[in-house]
C-alpha cells in the first residue's frame, strides 16, 4: 500500500503537450507515492501514452513539469530515467535472441556489467518465476511469457517507478490474471503506473484511478469512488457539456 508520508515518486504539475494546434495533454496534475499502483483510464487518444512518454523521457512537455524521484524529467533527464522501468504497449523484443541473452543486452544498456548484471538477471528470473525459460528463444515464447520478458527488462536495476502501457492487451484470460497478480506483487517495493481503456483492468490492480478525456484530467479517485467518476464522464458526454 502507498506510504502517504513518503516523498512522491511522481509529481506532475500543470502538464501540457501540444502538437501544433492539436492538444494531446492539457493542464494535468497528480502525484504518486511509493508502493502505490495508479491507473490512467481513458479511451484511445485521451493522452495516456503521451503522459507516459513524458515521464519516461521520450517526449518533452509543452508546458508544466514532471518529476520522478524528485528529478525533473527535462533538466535531469538521465538521472530521472534511471529510476524508471518502462514497458510500452508494443515492446520491441528481439525474437532470435534467447531470454538470458536479451536480458544481458538490456542490462548492459542500463550500465550493468559483469557480476552486477548477472545478479540483476537472476533477481528478475526469481521475481517473475520464469527462470526455466532462460535459454528459450524469445520468438518461441507465448505472448504471456513475452510480456514477462518485457517486464523483466524494465525491472533490471530495481526501478522506483514501473510504467506499464496497456499491459494485458492481447493476452488470454489466464495470462491476464497472471499479469494482474504480478503487478500487485511488484507494488510491494515500487510505484506502478498502469494505463488502460478498460475500467476492470484498473480496478483489479490499482489503488487510485486518474480519468482522462481529450487530454484533460477529469478527476483522480480512490477505487471505491471510481464508478462515481465514470458516471460523471458519461453524463458530460451525453449532456453535451464542453469537452
Amino acid at each position: 500500500m502507498a506510504d502517504s508520508a513518503a516523498a512522491p515518486v511522481v509529481r506532475v504539475e500543470h502538464l501540457s503537450k501540444h502538437y501544433g494546434a492539436r492538444r494531446a495533454v492539457s493542464d494535468v496534475s497528480f502525484e504518486m507515492r511509493p508502493g502505490e499502483v495508479m491507473g490512467l483510464l481513458g479511451p484511445n487518444g485521451s493522452g495516456k501514452s503521451t503522459i507516459l512518454r513524458i515521464l519516461t523521457g521520450y517526449l518533452q512537455p509543452s508546458s508544466g513539469s514532471a518529476q520522478v524521484c524528485g528529478m525533473d524529467v527535462v533538466s535531469r533527464s538521465l538521472e530521472a530515467r534511471r529510476c524508471v522501468g518502462y514497458v510500452p504497449e508494443d515492446v520491441p523484443l528481439y525474437a532470435p535472441m534467447r531470454v538470458h541473452e536479451f536480458l544481458t543486452f538490456m542490462g548492459r544498456l542500463r550500465g550493468l556489467e559483469g557480476a552486477a548484471c548477472a545478479r540483476a538477471i537472476e533477481d528478475v528470473f526469481e521475481r517473475l518465476s520464469f527462470g526455466q525459460f532462460r535459454n528459450q528463444l524469445i520468438g518461441k515464447l507465448s505472448r504471456g511469457y513475452r510480456q514477462r520478458v518485457a517486464i523483466a527488462q524494465a525491472l533490471l536495476g530495481r526501478p522506483k517507478l514501473l510504467v506499464l502501457d496497456e499491459p494485458t492487451n492481447g493476452l488470454d484470460p489466464r495470462q491476464i490474471i497472471e499479469v494482474r497478480e504480478l503487478i500487485r506483487a511488484l507494488a510491494s517495493d515500487m510505484a506502478i503506473l498502469v494505463t488502460s481503456h478498460i475500467l476492470v483492468e484498473i480496478e483489479r490492480v490499482a489503488h487510485r484511478v486518474a480519468i482522462l478525456l481529450d487530454g484533460r484530467l477529469l478527476g483522480v479517485h480512490a477505487l471505491a469512488d471510481a464508478q462515481m467518476g465514470l458516471e460523471e464522464l458519461f453524463l458530460s458526454l451525453t449532456e453535451g457539456e464542453p469537452r
